[in-house]
């Protein structure tokens, strides 16, 4: 399979990236950063360009399967108008190859997720990650609207732990204080979505 990973170079992504080289897919990368990725210089495609320009989400989308997102702002609650800005440049670049095909990487407690999350996670979402929060609501309406197979995954809290291989995955999911899953469990189940026409069309909460 073809696959394009937006958001590489970042923790999530990263692991995306590992997943797919290990089970024989061609990757390609779109990255701000190419530098970044130069241990894998001889292994992906490295297309130098940003994940909010549709010029540059076209120029690597062409001739790939899926595309994964594993977007993020790291550590900073702002989001700078990046996920709506992405999503956007992913819907537009996606009519110009006929790639249609996206599995996009959320957070829980965005858009309608918000009212099955804890009282714990509630007071973090509205206050804390409000900014990015609801950027990442915009950019979901943009998906939702679209003509992609699109599947948007909500994990709870991310953390750097080691990959457990079992996690729960649901449309939705009860919650109690404020849960956690690894990043590298949530990239197995981005790497598993993009192979599987399961979850198309679908919300996938997923925790430890």
């Amino acid at each position: 399979m073809n696959l394009l990973i937006l958001g590489a170079t970042g923790p999530t992504g990263r692991h995306v990236v590992d997943l797919a080289l290990a089970g024989g897919d061609t990757v390609t990368v779109l990255a701000r950063r190419p530098q970044a990725l130069e241990d894998l210089a001889d292994r992906v495609t490295v297309v130098a360009g940003d994940a909010t320009s549709q010029h540059d989400v076209a120029k690597a989308m062409i001739g790939q399967d899926v595309v994964i997102s594993a977007l993020g702002r790291s550590t900073s609650v702002r989001a700078d108008d990046l996920f709506a800005r992405a999503a956007a440049a992913v819907t537009g670049a996606a009519g110009e190859t006929g790639v249609s095909r996206l599995v996009w990487l959320s957070s829980f407690g965005v858009g309608d997720t918000f009212r099955s999350a804890s009282v714990a996670q509630k007071v973090i979402y509205r206050t804390l990650l409000r900014n990015i929060y609801a950027n990442k609501a915009l950019s979901e309406k943009a998906i939702r609207s679209s003509h992609l197979d699109w599947t948007l995954v909500y994990p709870t809290m991310l953390t750097k732990a080691p990959a457990k291989g079992g996690y729960l995955v649901g449309d939705r999911l009860p919650m109690k204080g404020n849960p956690t899953i690894s990043r590298a469990d949530v990239a197995d189940f981005l790497y598993k979505a993009a192979h599987s026409p399961e979850w198309i069309h679908r919300d996938a909460v997923i925790t430890s």
